[in-house]
């Protein structure tokens, strides 16, 4: 069994043979949820890029741990970056879509409201909406050992998606109408790659043709309707299939 992972945002370490302290919900989860004790193999993560291997070496109260570190590794970011840009799905199926994207190795995630979107962020609703979306991530990213959790950015207008997608290596918009195949983009070695996932009954023909004018390709993954919560993962993954992200003959 590989050692569970735990976040730990700003995790400094100097060494190998240095000691890093778990606590606060991370340290409360290793101790009583998971009831880890003395010499149990752990990974610490920042979130950001750096992971450290080690072993339980101390136990205190309140959910307090001293981990010994073993070794200490910085994973570059990857290459092309991928970002996502989900239109607001129906609220019990956005956890679902973050889920997902997270674990497919999705580097950064938009949330859109699109205008056919059921469901609506009013203002009082934004921060609450961000928080779990961050708090999903954060969980799918540890879930799928990932070193780098997504960014959620903040909540995006039509024409914020615009200027992204003008901002872009390469940019695809997935609408079941389309002509065009994803099998047929190509996917650029470096830079950015954003896939634009609409709302539940498709994307309005003025934002699709928007997002066109913009420079994106309009294209259908297949022959069936996925939903939104799970199209955008479908697509990202036909994609990182065709990169040195997944090929591991690109990266030799």
């Amino acid at each position: 069994m590989t050692p569970p992972v735990f976040l730990v945002p700003g995790l400094q370490v100097a060494q190998p043979d240095g000691v890093v302290r778990l606590d606060g919900s991370e340290g409360h989860h290793a101790l009583r949820a998971l009831r880890l004790g003395i010499g149990e193999p752990v990974t610490l993560v920042d979130g950001c890029g750096r992971r450290v291997e080690g072993r339980i070496v101390g136990v205190g109260p309140d959910g307090v741990a001293d981990v010994s570190v073993d070794s200490v590794v910085e994973e570059p970011e990857p290459v092309p970056r991928v970002t996502v840009v989900q239109a607001l799905p129906k609220s019990d199926r956005a956890e679902l879509a973050v889920e997902v994207l997270t674990e497919i190795g999705v580097d950064e995630i938009v949330p859109w409201s699109a205008r056919n979107c059921v469901t609506q962020w009013k203002a009082d609703r934004v921060e609450r909406g961000l928080r779990r979306w961050r708090d999903t991530a954060a969980a799918a990213a540890k879930q799928s050992r990932r070193a780098r959790v997504p960014v959620i950015t903040s909540l995006a207008s039509t024409s914020d998606v615009l200027s992204r997608v003008a901002r872009v290596d390469r940019a695809i918009v997935l609408d079941e109408g389309a002509g065009t195949s994803i099998a047929d983009i190509d996917v650029p070695g470096t830079g950015e790659v954003l896939v634009v996932v609409g709302p539940e009954g498709g994307i309005a023909p003025d934002e699709r043709e928007a997002l066109r004018g913009a420079g994106a390709h309009v294209v259908r993954l297949g022959p069936t309707v996925l939903r939104t919560s799970t199209a955008g993962v479908a697509a990202v993954a036909v994609l990182l299939a065709r990169s040195s992200r997944w090929d591991a003959r690109m990266q030799a």
